[in-house]
């Protein structure tokens, strides 16, 4: 029986029961925010959404550490956020991870509505704090019917809202292991018609290894006001000024050496701390979003942004200065109305990006410039076109069909070999345009039990750092993936919604797979596989064990509000393999994929009570990781554990205060966080920190 199928079967089977149930109308209007996802733009509680979507509010980013959003991303079923150096981050989704060696690709992200993404396809992830993170909303799996090309997924940012009729300054400060320091300072104010929030966190740290330094600092400007009964505006300002030093992948004999060292030198390549490898940028980002509501039935949302960046990169041999221009935007226009007594959702738009790139790369002297290697100009362009309806079925289905057509254009201009080659110092890839569909269905069996089944298909095609890796070579015959996903899931509670479950099975398959290998000079180069095979169990867990008041009022807040103890965990299984590949003259079909394991587990406690004390116990999980696509080197499992806990109270009526205390690696386990995957000289290993300790207050006022 095909996996597909069978995922039907399994998950439908034990829910048939279900169907006697009453079902009261859910149309109605729900208060609270946590109830609504933004996703797929159909702004639905989570349980009338036929897709695998993972939610983050402010509560769970703030039972961690605050100095990065790992610890909390990574309580999301399928989702793995991996920090290799010090604040370079690695966002996988279902084991995108495979093309991504550092940095984030194949994961669209948005922030606050605008595209972070760049046009050429790679995220910046690195750019935002934790604390500027109110909310984030994870679609797993290809979600190009609305977000364009992608097979990896969607992550979806937006900055804490602020309270009408409320004014408030805030303060605060962290220090802590490895020479951690933190300082932030928040001033918000907000009435019934308009808001403005703004930001500042500076990060500073020493580094858990030699060449492992990093200096941010963050400002994020948000205002939105009502301009007019049918009229709303908002502006978006992040600006982020960054720099962390790069110590690079050790062996397996290094790492049980001395784990905290930075890559030494070889007689082929010399080490980072000799050549003072480093990442060094400074961004700015500014979207304006405007909103008409021309009814209460239609609405045209309309977001515009640019963004400008610096970039400075030494590594082993080479010396990267790139300078880029992006500009771009997204409108969408939505409409409900009643179809035979039904209700129909209607929405079409399109998103629009280009951006221009100046890249430069020298001989890297010792952390200087040297002689200029080659000069590039890249531009790229890149848009999609998309439709998306949702109707109510008789026998409470709800019914969604979607498309995108996805177009993608990279020239890049090689301007330091013109006079030699006036012919062929050119290159530009046009991708031609590809529909990508969605079909999805749900049945809501009561406000407690949901269950839904979706077919998506994804384009995904090679970035610019794919096509233009930093050893100066342009590969021209890189492929774009396209893939296709089966999904079922269901979404329920028991026990007077004090207990909360979702589970969702999925088979992604991917043809001509992008993967990733590292030559002798520790330059990422890229290519074409045949096809993948990804297929997995993700399922997440949480409940009261003992809540102040009483049972929750309804399943979508029983999560996310109260006080007493909550016990939640997420899991997820993955058998992740390739299909037809062939290196050299191996056959490795049926080999696990690169940089994947089949097991991750997080768990933990969430503790509050009437005067304020606060604590928050957790674990994290993962089997073991293949590091290669021979599948002859692993990674081992590692146990991880973990806790926050503080006083938080208001006192009188204006003073907030908020002290607290952590531990991050409590037992001290020697692991990786990311790995660097088929890596030359089996340079895989970039050790994550040891024990770390860090404690910090934080004093607001508001009136």
């Amino acid at each position: 029986m095909p996996f597909r199928y069978s995922l039907l079967l399994l998950l439908w089977f034990p829910l048939l029961p279900a169907r006697a149930q009453t079902r009261p109308d859910t149309t109605r209007a729900v208060a609270l925010p946590e109830a609504t996802v933004t996703g797929y733009g159909q702004r639905l509680p989570l349980r009338r959404t036929a897709a695998a979507i993972g939610v983050l509010d402010a509560r769970v980013i703030e039972q961690f550490s605050p100095t990065a959003l790992t610890q909390a991303v990574n309580t999301l079923p399928g989702v793995r956020l991996e920090e290799r150096a010090t604040a370079s981050y690695r966002l996988s989704i279902r084991g995108s991870t495979l093309r991504s060696p550092f940095g984030v690709r194949n994961v669209k992200v948005y922030y606050n509505g605008i595209p972070f993404t760049e046009a050429g396809g790679s995220t910046p992830l690195n750019l935002l704090d934790p604390a500027i993170i109110g909310r984030l909303e994870v679609l797993k799996g290809p979600a190009g019917s609305v977000y364009g090309a992608g097979t990896g997924g969607v992550a979806l940012f937006g900055t804490p809202a602020v309270a009408a009729g409320v004014s408030r300054v805030a303060v605060g400060a962290t220090v802590g292991s490895y020479g951690l320091r933190r300082s932030t300072i928040t001033a918000e104010t907000g009435s019934a018609t308009s808001s403005i929030r703004a930001q500042y966190a500076h990060q500073s740290l020493d580094g858990y290894r030699q060449q492992s330094a990093l200096q941010r600092d963050v400002f994020a400007l948000d205002a939105r006001t009502v301009a007019g009964p049918k009229t709303t505006l908002a502006a978006h300002l992040l600006y982020t000024d960054i720099s962390y030093q790069l110590p690079g992948g050790l062996t397996r004999a290094q790492l049980a050496a001395d784990p905290r060292q930075a890559r030494p030198g070889t007689p082929a390549a010399p080490g980072t701390m000799a050549q003072q490898a480093f990442y060094a940028s400074r961004t700015g980002l500014l979207g304006l979003t405007h909103e008409y509501r021309f009814t209460e039935k239609l609405e045209l949302q309309t977001t515009l942004y640019g963004s400008g960046t610096v970039i400075r990169t030494p590594y082993l041999v080479d010396y990267e200065r790139n300078t880029g221009v992006g500009l771009g935007g997204r409108t969408a226009l939505s409409y409900r109305t009643a179809l035979a007594g039904r209700v129909l959702r209607l929405q079409g738009g399109g998103e629009f990006q280009a951006g221009f790139t100046n890249g430069r790369s020298y001989q890297n002297n010792g952390g200087t410039p040297g002689a200029l290697r080659y000069d590039d100009e890249i531009t790229t362009t890149t848009g999609f076109a998309f439709a998306q309806a949702d109707y109510a079925l008789p026998a409470d289905f709800q019914l969604t069909v979607a498309a995108s057509y996805n177009r993608l254009r990279h020239r890049i201009s090689r301007v330091s070999s013109a006079a030699a080659n006036p012919t062929g110092y050119q290159l530009s890839r046009d991708f031609r345009p590809v529909v990508s569909p969605r079909v999805a269905l749900l049945r809501e069996f009561s406000p407690n039990l949901s269950v839904y089944a979706s077919v998506s298909t994804g384009f995904s095609p090679p970035t610019v750092d794919e096509i233009r890796p930093s050893d100066g070579s342009l590969n021209g015959d890189l492929q774009a993936e396209r893939g296709t996903s089966y999904e079922v899931g269901a979404r329920g509670n028991f026990f007077s919604n004090n207990l909360t479950y979702e589970v969702n099975l999925f088979d992604l398959e991917l043809r001509q797979t992008i993967v990733s290998s590292t030559t002798d000079q520790g330059t990422v180069v890229f290519r074409n596989t045949g096809s993948t095979h990804q297929r997995g169990l993700e399922a997440a867990l949480s409940g009261w064990l003992w809540r102040e008041g009483g049972p929750a009022p309804n399943f979508d807040d029983a999560p996310a509000t109260g006080r007493g103890l909550r016990a939640w965990a997420s899991y997820a299984y993955n058998d992740f393999r390739f299909g037809s590949y062939a290196s050299g003259t191996t056959d490795l079909s049926g080999n696990r994929l690169t940089g994947t394991t089949p097991h991750t587990l997080s768990a933990g406690l969430d503790f509050s009570e009437r005067l304020g004390f606060y604590l928050s116990p957790s674990l994290s999980h993962q089997a073991r990781i293949v590091l290669n696509d021979a599948n002859t080197e692993e990674a081992a499992g590692y146990w991880v554990f973990g806790a926050r806990g503080g006083w938080r109270r208001t006192l009188g009526r204006h003073l907030e205060t908020n002290i607290y205390a952590g531990i991050d690696n409590a037992t001290d386990r020697s692991y990786s966080l990311g790995n660097d995957l088929n890596a030359f000289g089996g340079r895989y290993f970039q050790p994550a920190p040891g024990r770390a300790w860090y404690g910090g207050a934080q004093v607001g006022w508001r009136w």
